[in-house]
């Protein structure tokens, strides 16, 4: 059985990571932790902290596992580069599994945008279209940002000198260079990431939609028992789906 700490719990992935828990006999939920509680003191007991807390709070619960030689799920978005550092810097004493999105068909999107890319090839206009909830506080989604990073990476371009984050004005022609980044909050919506292959006379789209976290949340849950028999190194849900 693989024991648990899921950190973020009383937030919208965290309850949902421990009602889905409940479905799984070969998991065990041992410790669930908010804001102002002791990780610390729980943290012996475990076997992978599963983080969905805040990405502020993310670098210091990597280190904390780092510390007790616990394997770790990080599902916060929105880290700084800084941020990003100090997460890579435990890998070498732990299993670090850190992706943008769990869902299994989301990943399956990752895995066609990059193929759409390199078989289409540099004549289509790249855009990506993003909407969440009206609560969702970072922008563009991170899943949006993998889906960005996978283009450039295909394009042999530097994302943060093609990316363009909406449009307003008099902004003149579309490049053929740039990535067009839009983000929509309203409602509930609990994620839609829709990727845009256009050209003179064709367009393709690829599009996933969620309806509930438990998408993501049976997700992670697949993801920390796969990491607990992983040795040292920073893996992705690429890796646990062995799409790689």
């Amino acid at each position: 059985m693989t024991k648990l700490i899921i950190t973020g719990s009383k937030g919208r992935m965290g309850r949902a990571l421990i009602a889905c828990a409940a479905h799984h006999p070969e998991l065990q939920v041992v410790g669930q932790i908010d804001q102002g509680d002791d990780l610390q003191s729980v943290i012996p007991h475990t076997d992978v902290v599963i983080d969905f807390s805040a990405h502020s709070a993310t670098p210091a619960i990597a280190t904390l596992c780092a510390a007790h030689k616990k394997a770790m799920v990080i599902g916060t978005t929105g880290h700084s580069d800084e941020g990003k550092s100090q997460i890579a810097h435990c890998q070498s004493q732990i299993p670090i599994v850190l992706s943008s999105n769990f869902s299994t068909g989301v990943n399956t999107l990752f895995w066609l945008t990059r193929k759409a890319a390199e078989i289409l090839g540099p004549g289509f206009d790249l855009e990506i279209v993003e909407m969440h909830h009206r609560l969702k506080r970072d922008a563009p989604s991170g899943t949006a940002k993998t889906l960005a990073e996978i283009l450039a990476a295909v394009r042999q371009q530097q994302l943060a000198k093609v990316v363009r984050h909406g449009r307003a004005g008099i902004v003149g022609e579309r490049t053929p260079e740039e990535i067009g980044m839009h983000s929509m909050r309203g409602g509930d919506v609990v994620g839609d990431h829709t990727v845009i292959f256009a050209d003179v006379g064709e367009r393709v789209e690829l599009t996933h939609k969620a309806s509930t976290r438990e998408t993501f949340a049976n997700g992670a849950l697949r993801a920390a028992q796969w990491v607990a028999n992983q040795k040292p190194g920073l893996y992705d849900m690429q890796d646990v789906l062995g799409l790689k």
